[in-house]
């Protein structure tokens, strides 16, 4: 089990953290999970593109192929850019952000951290009035570079999981607090 748990963890540390699911997994680590149980392929990662698939190869001591196009086309890097000016302010987009890359407030203006954003798109789609685009970002190839954008939007991942995690902790324990609430005042009018 330990062994599995290091190799599920080295997969993950090779994948690019951009949790976008294109892989048809719940985002980077079940995807990597699912690749350590022989249950996924190593090719079904667009943001990844041939580079991670040579990496994933490397590791698990297997030939690399193409990326399997059912999943997507690699694409040059980017980051999500809000035309602040079409903003409408509905926080849709902040709700889809895997990584908590997205600043803003209701009825106001929201804004990308350009420097956080993974680039997986999943901003676009919900909002309503097509204000996010992709600007490209400068190629860079490096081994260290693209290790430290994927730790870099791990942890933020990790971080936006936690919170939310516990968001969901707080909300069960306030519905709990008024459920025995309303249950005690019931009981005193009997």
């Amino acid at each position: 089990m330990l062994e599995n748990s290091i190799l599920i963890d080295q997969i993950n540390a090779l994948l690019p953290q951009t949790q976008c699911g294109q892989c048809s997994f719940q985002g980077c680590h079940p995807y990597a999970v699912a690749i350590a149980a022989g249950m996924a392929d190593i090719n079904q990662c667009p943001p990844g593109g041939e580079q991670g698939i040579r990496d994933l190869a490397d590791l698990l001591g297997v030939a690399p192929k193409p990326l399997n196009s059912e999943f997507g086309l690699h694409k040059a890097p980017g980051v999500a850019f809000i035309i602040e000016q079409d903003c409408i302010g509905c926080v849709k987009c902040i709700a889809a952000c895997p990584v908590d890359a997205i600043v803003g407030a209701a009825k106001f203006m929201h804004t990308v951290i350009a420097s956080e954003c993974t680039g997986c798109e999943l901003c676009i789609a919900p909002c309503p009035v097509d204000c996010i685009i992709m600007m490209p970002l400068p190629v860079n190839n490096s081994i260290e570079l693209r290790a430290q954008k994927s730790a870099q939007a791990k942890r933020r991942y990790d971080a936006r999981c936690l919170r939310k995690e516990k968001e969901g902790a707080e909300k069960a324990e306030a519905a709990k607090r008024k459920r025995q609430a309303l249950l005690n005042r019931q009981a005193l009018k009997k």
